[in-house]
């Protein structure tokens, strides 16, 4: 029984885009390994970009950085 989490940040992700994630994860279980895809579970976790930090700094802070 495999169970994938995905984790992304919050910006906007549509609903399609989100079932082609789980539909393609999914079939590269199956396709890879074998696995069967009735068990498979796909989770997707959305971050605010506040709370997802890279190199000591949020997401937030250092996007608004680059920014200017």
């Amino acid at each position: 029984m495999p169970y994938v989490n995905i984790k992304i940040t919050r910006e906007g992700a549509t609903a399609e885009q989100k079932a082609a994630l789980i539909q393609g994860v999914t079939q590269l279980l199956v396709d890879v390994l074998g696995k069967n895809p009735q068990t498979t579970m796909v989770v997707i976790d959305e971050v605010e970009t506040d709370n997802w930090g890279i190199g000591g700094e949020s997401v937030t802070l250092r996007r608004r950085r680059d920014s200017v």
